[in-house]
């Protein structure tokens, strides 16, 4: 089969697109034939060897796809990595079916950016009904998706976005207000864009500054959920006294510690689909690339150029 693998660490230069053996399942996973391969900011740093799970060489990335099983299943299945590939493997128990009605593209808006979106809002994010939620990246995978489930769920939403382009797809989506995320001073911008008020939920994934000034701008009682590092620039270190005038809380999110616990995953994704079947839940499927093009894909994702969730073609 084809594939993209790894046989050294690096940035997207170190994927190759070579032929190699067909995966074989163990009694507890199921072989899925691949239609439709999702791409993460994960997968960057993946191949970094600096995501939060330590990879070993060779490796082939990624971390979804969507196929058919032997039994001709239509599925989504979450695998721990193999999914820039022909064939993959996933553990039985993180194989869903997909609906009637749902696109191959749209299944994998669901499973990390969808149930990410749903978790960081609700299960540790706290979003309350007329509360105010400033989303960063709002244009990517999570950011499109959260945009939607912050409004369905009452929140005055600002979405933080890098191009006029992409602020006019977060306003399509229902952000109250966008905000360049390149201003000088994005904490002001941030203020400003909520009426001066300070912010009662922060969603952040790039790091840095941008941490900073997120945490400097939380309302009493405000939550900063982080997700990510897409910077890679890491904050400045956060003093546990600081955190006290105001009672603000930072809390972390993996989609990772969901898996193994079906309320966490099927059952959210499930809801998810529903979402989609009832036409209230509109998922953003941004660009695909073929297979082979895997590397340009990450450059494109890694220079902000894309929007929605990106995929890859396994057949090209």
């Amino acid at each position: 089969m084809k594939a993209i693998q790894v046989n050294h660490f690096g940035g997207p230069e170190v994927m190759e697109y070579l032929d190699v053996a067909d995966p074989v399942p163990t009694s507890a996973e199921e072989l899925i034939t691949v239609t439709s391969i999702g791409i993460n900011y994960a997968d960057t740093h993946q191949i970094e060897n600096g995501y939060l799970s330590p990879q070993t060489l060779p490796l082939i990335p990624g971390l979804e796809v969507v196929g058919h099983t032997n039994s001709g299943r239509r599925v989504l299945a979450a695998v721990e990595h193999g999914g820039y590939a022909q064939k993959a493997v996933a553990n039985k128990a993180l194989v869903m079916d997909i609906p009637d009605g749902v696109t191959d593209a749209q299944a994998l808006c669901m499973l990390v950016q969808g149930s990410t979106a749903w978790h960081i809002l609700k299960t540790v994010g706290h979003l309350s009904r007329d509360e105010s939620v400033v989303i960063h990246a709002a244009a990517g995978g999570v950011g499109t998706i959260a945009i939607q489930l912050a409004k369905l769920w009452g929140a005055r939403v600002i979405a933080v976005t890098s191009s006029p382009e992409k602020q006019e797809l977060a306003k399509s989506l229902g952000a109250d207000v966008v905000v360049d995320a390149n201003v000088e001073d994005l904490g002001a911008a941030m203020l400003d864009a909520n009426n001066g008020k300070k912010i009662d939920l922060v969603l952040e994934m790039v790091g840095g500054k941008t941490f900073d000034a997120s945490l400097n701008v939380l309302a009493p009682f405000g939550r900063l959920v982080t997700y990510g590092n897409a910077s890679r620039t890491a904050p400045k270190a956060v003093h546990p006294g600081s955190l006290i005038t105001g009672t603000k809380t930072i809390t972390g999110f993996w989609l990772a510690n969901c898996f193994g616990h079906k309320e966490l995953l099927q059952d959210v994704i499930a809801e998810l689909f529903a979402l989609v079947l009832a036409g209230k839940l509109h998922p953003v499927t941004g660009a695909s690339y073929p297979l082979s093009a895997a590397v340009q894909a990450h450059l494109d994702m890694l220079g902000r150029k894309t929007t929605g969730k990106v995929t890859l073609d396994p057949a090209k």
